[in-house]
């Protein structure tokens, strides 16, 4: 079993569990990226980034063997530059999604083969279960931790050949036995932010990445009426209210923007809502698709609670999900997940928010 070992708490107790259950298990470090090349504080311990280091005294501590991947090349390919052409074109990317994707899931499993193991296993909030012949993905049992969202582009292949031992228990619960074993990472604090960007500032990164340069442009009313001036549509996100020095008088947000012109779209709150979307690059885990209309909830991101719905194939790669109560700020670039109850049905990614 080779066990993806992040160097925190989840990935560690992961590690713990499988071996109770008599798995011969190995643990891996991804090595995604260098902070010092994007002018990030990289802390070291004995001249080792910190999160390897911490992964490798775990090991030691378990008596496994630990090996670091170094994925940097494929990081930038297959998550770094898809993320900055989405900001370009106007869109809000979820790379974490595009990471469990590629490297954790594909990227993992060949490494798993290389090393002779079987399985792979991580530290996600998610479970894994069987019906009939098929595996499904369900959330995990502590809701507020569920990182089921994040995981539905997972297929039958890599679920088979997959693990999630955390998925019945509560992040407390797995505090817990990190102390009770005196893992290093038993409080260790959870990362909140994307891994390259921790201080938000997508622009900068963008910049330091692509060399981009981000020319203002105006911000206008629905009516197209200019209203001031932005320092490049980049910087924004549907939805967003904070950092827009604008002098309104009122809460106003983005409610859109056009790439081709630099324009971004400022609005009221209600304006932000809409009752249906499209998606693309659609992946099915309980099934092979919609062969009907189906009702059933989605998420439109991982930090809101899924709302009731009806799903539409509508092609062969592509998803109408229509709401029963309109959905605030659904951006292009993010995933809609697709709920059964626990179980997760599919998902896509945003394509467009269909207006009222």
């Amino acid at each position: 079993m080779l066990v993806g070992m992040s160097g925190g708490v989840d990935s560690s107790v992961a590690t713990w569990l499988l071996m109770q259950e008599g798995f011969e298990v190995m643990g891996a470090t991804m090595r995604l990226f260098d902070k010092a090349a994007y002018g990030m504080e990289e802390v070291l311990v004995d001249g080792v980034p910190r999160d390897i280091a911490d992964a490798q005294t775990v090991a030691q501590r378990m008596g496994i063997e630990h090996c670091v991947l170094d994925y940097q090349a494929e990081f930038k390919d297959l998550v770094l530059d898809p993320f900055c052409r989405c900001y370009e074109q106007g869109m809000t990317p979820n790379p974490c999604i595009r990471c469990n994707r590629y490297l954790k899931f594909a990227g993992m499993l060949r490494a798993a083969e290389e090393h002779g193991c079987g399985y792979v296993a991580t530290g996600h909030y998610a479970r894994r279960t069987r019906s009939g012949d098929r595996w499904l993905l369900q959330k995990s049992v502590d809701q507020e931790k569920d990182q089921s969202y994040f995981l539905y582009n997972m297929n039958q292949h890599f679920l088979s050949h997959f693990q999630l031992p955390l998925g019945n228990l509560t992040k407390k619960e797995v505090r817990e036995i990190a102390e009770e074993q005196n893992f290093v990472t038993a409080r260790k604090r959870d990362s909140q932010d994307i891994c390259f960007v921790p201080d938000g500032d997508y622009a900068a990164f963008m910049r330091k990445h692509t060399g981009l340069v981000s020319n203002n442009g105006n911000y206008v009313n629905q009516n197209g009426e200019v209203l001031g001036q932005h320092k490049g549509h980049i910087h924004y996100t549907i939805g967003q209210r904070k950092g827009l020095e604008l002098a309104m008088g009122r809460r106003v947000y983005v409610t859109g923007k056009d790439v081709e012109r630099n324009l971004v779209y400022i609005g009221e709150n209600e304006d932000l809502f809409a009752p249906a979307l499209e998606a693309a690059d659609l992946n099915f885990v309980a099934c092979d698709g919609l062969p009907a209309p189906i009702r059933c909830t989605a998420k439109i991101r991982h930090s809101r609670y899924e709302a009731p719905c009806t799903a539409e194939q509508i092609g062969e790669d592509t998803l109408s999900v229509r709401f029963d109560q309109p959905q605030r700020a659904i951006s292009p670039g993010q995933a809609v997940v697709l709920y059964d109850g626990d179980t997760v049905i599919g998902g896509g990614t945003i394509t467009r928010a269909i207006p009222k």
